[in-house]
């Protein structure tokens, strides 16, 4: 955990994530690297100069394999309130509209469900367990995909919800929140959507570890690429 909250603070830090008085809701999906934020902020606002509150929201998606009680006993251990909002996402993307490409829907009904639910518990922020590698691969698929240079956004304001999005594990590689999970020895959430391991994220993934395999500096390069363009002016999404 020491390496992970390390990077998380010098990325907060950087980007002045988190202030005083901030109510922040960890969008916890049970995977690794959600569950690692969470942990991560929890040891954090232990000392952190600026006082801030912590909760979790859950959106339950409705697939019959998504556990709960898992999710309640991760949230206990770390003591961390959790709120869960049990939706019917998977009856309107796969059952109903049956989908071909569903995973932009999905996003945007989840995050419309977390942002109206943070909203309501009087959070100011929503943080994302987005990891350094979610960076890349991101980057990848819009120069692949969609012929523009662009990628997360540390921090992102949304008037419409007068919700703020932080991204704090954004230079966290993939493998620092599965050894933190390892050795905590952390049950994490099966995969549960259909589309796990299908989708151009995938094979963004892919690419990455190929590139990676001939140059071992390749993923510092194109994080410092990411940051010099975006002191040029380079408008994340």
């Amino acid at each position: 955990m020491h390496r992970v909250e390390g990077l998380m603070r010098r990325a907060i830090n950087d980007y002045q994530m988190i202030q005083e008085g901030d109510k922040i809701a960890v969008a916890l999906s049970g995977g690794k690297d959600s569950i690692s934020l969470m942990y991560a902020l929890k040891s954090l606002q232990r000392y952190n100069n600026e006082h801030f509150d912590l909760i979790a929201i859950t959106v339950n998606p409705g697939f019959e394999e998504f556990n709960e009680n898992l999710l309640k006993t991760i949230c206990q251990n770390a003591g961390v309130e959790l709120v869960i909002v049990p939706t019917n996402i998977k009856q309107i993307v796969f059952d109903e509209r049956k989908e071909k490409n569903p995973c932009s829907l999905c996003a945007n009904l989840r995050r419309g469900i977390l942002n109206s639910t943070a909203k309501k518990y009087g959070c100011n922020k929503i943080a994302l367990g987005h990891n350094e590698d979610d960076v890349i691969e991101t980057f990848l698929m819009n120069l692949i995909y969609a012929g523009r240079i662009a990628t997360f956004s540390p921090v992102s304001y949304m008037d419409k919800s007068e919700i703020t999005t932080i991204r704090p594990l954004i230079y966290v590689p993939e493998k620092q929140t599965k050894r933190f999970i390892k050795k905590a020895d952390i049950t994490v959430m099966p995969k549960v959507c259909p589309m796990d391991g299908k989708s151009t994220r995938e094979y963004a993934l892919q690419l990455l570890k190929g590139i990676e395999i001939h140059n071992r500096k390749s993923r510092a390069n194109i994080m410092g690429a990411i940051k010099r363009a975006k002191l040029n002016g380079w408008k994340e999404i």
